[in-house]
């Protein structure tokens, strides 16, 4: 039986910072519809693998395919319509938009992707009810709890109908009880949505979501030991 075809794959990524090596030489690959853990100590280069595998920036060697395109040589123009269309990314803090209402915040994607206002704020208040902070969508991030505002962020990164969602530590600022509800919500939509996730954390509670999990040791990925 043949293998399938990733969804996205990395060959051999090295990123430097300076004089430190984040990534040397680190292959992953990410199956459609798969929830995949990237667990690593701190400093490991986890946030740093999340961000050439979402285009966010460019490896120093290696590459990246999403499909049948190589991320790593894409002009700037197409790497900001993935990242609109079928991308979405959920940051450790969630980086909501302070002056933005909740609503707005989880309806600017889809406003920045040509929808009007009106429509818009109609499919991003679906998403923000998915996530059951509708309620909250009047308020602005700095009244949210962390994780309303978590919720808020995953809404945001799932409104567009994305591939692919990068959650980069996103639970991390969370107490247990908030961070099981966003776990639980999150994980709950991509299969329903069959949604891809690439999921960074430290937190094995966290990592237990995910049907695959790959640690990240000095630079390269290998296998955790409690891989399916």
């Amino acid at each position: 039986m043949s293998k399938p075809v990733p969804l996205l794959a990395a060959r051999d990524l090295t990123k430097a910072h300076g004089r430190t090596e984040a990534l040397r030489g680190a292959s992953v690959e990410l199956r459609a519809g798969e929830i995949l853990a990237v667990t690593g100590a701190s400093g490991s280069g986890k946030s740093t693998l999340l961000h050439c595998l979402a285009g966010i920036v460019r490896p120093d060697a290696g590459s990246v395919t999403y499909g049948e395109e190589r991320l790593d040589t894409l002009p700037e123009p197409r790497l900001s319509e993935l990242r609109r269309t079928d991308f979405g990314v959920v940051f450790q803090f969630g980086q909501l938009i302070p002056e933005l209402t909740a609503l707005d915040n989880a309806a600017l994607p889809l406003m920045l992707g040509g929808a009007g206002r009106k429509d818009a704020q109609q499919r991003a208040g679906e998403w923000l009810e998915r996530f059951g902070v509708r309620g909250q969508g009047d308020l602005r991030p700095g009244e949210l709890s962390g994780g309303q505002a978590q919720r808020v962020a995953l809404a945001r990164a799932l409104a567009t109908g994305p591939k692919v969602v990068f959650a980069d530590e996103p639970t991390g600022a969370l107490d247990s009880l908030a961070s099981e509800q966003v776990m639980t919500a999150l994980v709950h939509t991509a299969r329903e949505t069959g949604t891809s996730v690439l999921l960074i954390t430290h937190d094995a509670q966290v990592a237990a979501y995910a049907d695959r999990e790959v640690r990240l040791t000095d630079g390269t990925l290998a296998p955790s030991e409690v891989s399916a």
